[in-house]
C-alpha cells in the first residue's frame, strides 16, 4: 500500500522504463576533463548537466576549470550549464573581497549560474588570528551582496556528513567510511582542535539568516543529511533554501530503512525544495566507456529508489530498503523544475 502526505486516489506513478523519456537535470557534476562522456551520458539519458567549479585540492586551478566548463559549454551548449567558485588564497590582502568580486563578474559575464563555496571554509583556511574562517565571517558578506544583487545562486558545500565526527566503524553509510578512510585530513574525529558539526551548520545558518534574500542550495542535503527532521527545520526557517542530494541519496536509504514512511512524507511535503544532484565527475583523460556506464548506473539505480517500490540494495547502505514510489509531480520537481527555479539554467 502507497501512503504518505497529500496523495489522492488519483496520483499518477513514473515506471522504471520511464527513465529515459523524462527530462531531467543533475544539479551537480564535475567535467575536469576536455573529454565530453559524461555530457554524452547526460544527453543519451535525457539528463541536463550543471557542471560545479571548486576549490579544492585535486582539482585543477581554478582559471583551468573555468576553461573546461567552457569548453563542455560550447561542446554541447543545450545540454550543459556551469558554476564557478571563489578563492580565499589571497585573503589577507585588503583588497581579496574586490578582487575576488571582479572575477567572479567575469565569470558570470561567460555564462556561470552563480557560484559554490566549498568545506575550505570552515575545515581549512584561517584567518589573520589563526581562526578558522567560517561560513558567517563578515569579509565574505561584500560575495553575498554581490550575488544577491546579481540575482544569481550560492550553492555550498559547507562542513561534512555528521558522520566526520564519528570513528569509523561508528558511520551510518559506507560511501562515508570510505571517504573518511581515503582523507583523513577531512576526517573530523581525528580533529577535535577544528570546529565542531554543530558550529559548521550554526555559521551556514548564521549566513542564512543575515542575508534571507540569497538563491540558496545547500550541496548534499545541506550537511543536514542524517535526519530529515533536523533537514526540515532549516528548510522551513529559511525559505530561499533549498538542498541538492548529492552523493547523500543513501543517507535517505538508510533513513528509509528504520522509517520508510517518514522519509516519503519528508520527500513530498518539502517536493518544492529538494534538487536531485550526483556528485558524478570526469578528469583527465578517462575511458569514455567506463565513464558513461558508471553514470547511468548511478542515475538508473536512483531513479528506481524514487519511482518504485522494490526492494533495493545498494552499496552506500548494509541491507534492504523499500525504493519511495513517488508520484510524477513530486519526481518531475526533484528532477527538473527545483533546478530550473533555483539555478536558472539556459535550456
Amino acid at each position: 500500500m502507497i501512503s504518505g502526505l497529500f496523495l489522492t486516489d488519483t496520483e499518477e506513478f513514473y515506471t522504471l522504463e520511464d527513465f529515459s523519456k523524462v527530462r531531467k537535470i543533475d544539479t551537480h557534476t564535475h567535467h575536469n576533463s576536455e573529454s565530453t562522456a559524461l555530457a554524452e551520458a547526460g544527453i543519451e539519458s535525457n539528463f541536463f548537466l550543471l557542471t560545479v567549479n571548486v576549490d579544492a585540492p585535486s582539482y585543477p586551478e581554478l582559471p583551468e576549470q573555468l576553461r573546461l566548463a567552457l569548453h563542455q559549454k560550447a561542446k554541447n551548449p543545450e545540454h550543459l550549464d556551469f558554476l564557478s567558485t571563489i578563492s580565499l588564497e589571497d585573503w589577507s590582502s585588503p583588497d581579496w573581497a574586490e578582487k575576488e568580486i571582479a572575477r567572479i563578474r567575469d565569470s558570470f559575464e561567460k555564462g556561470a549560474l552563480g557560484i559554490k563555496i566549498w568545506k575550505n571554509i570552515g575545515m581549512t583556511y584561517k584567518d589573520e588570528n589563526g581562526k578558522f574562517i567560517m561560513a558567517d565571517h563578515p569579509r565574505l558578506e561584500p560575495i553575498f551582496r554581490f550575488l544577491i544583487g546579481q540575482d544569481k545562486t550560492l550553492m555550498a558545500h559547507l562542513g561534512e556528513p555528521r558522520n566526520c565526527w564519528l570513528p569509523l566503524e561508528e558511520m551510518t553509510v559506507n560511501n562515508d567510511r570510505t571517504y573518511f578512510k581515503e582523507h583523513p585530513e577531512y576526517h573530523m574525529y581525528l580533529h577535535p582542535e577544528y570546529p565542531s558539526y554543530e558550529q559548521q551548520v550554526e555559521a551556514r545558518d548564521n549566513l542564512l539568516a543575515k542575508f534571507p534574500q540569497i538563491r540558496f542550495v545547500g550541496a548534499h542535503l545541506g550537511s543536514v543529511e542524517w535526519n530529515v527532521d533536523e533537514l526540515a527545520k532549516r528548510l522551513d526557517r529559511f525559505p530561499n533554501m533549498a538542498v541538492d542530494m548529492a552523493a547523500r541519496i543513501g543517507h535517505l536509504q538508510f533513513q528509509s530503512q528504520k522509517d520508510r514512511e517518514k522519509v516519503r512524507d519528508f520527500i513530498i511535503k518539502y517536493q518544492d525544495r529538494l534538487i536531485y544532484g550526483t556528485d558524478l565527475g570526469i578528469s583527465g583523460n578517462p575511458d569514455a566507456e567506463r565513464v558513461k556506464a558508471n553514470a547511468k548506473a548511478t542515475w538508473l539505480e536512483d531513479w528506481k529508489y524514487f519511482v518504485s517500490e522494490d526492494w533495493m540494495e545498494v552499496a552506500e547502505v548494509n541491507g534492504g530498503f523499500q525504493g519511495q514510489k513517488l508520484p510524477k509531480e513530486v519526481v518531475d520537481k526533484i528532477y527538473f523544475h527545483n533546478a530550473v527555479k533555483w539555478f536558472r539554467p539556459n535550456l
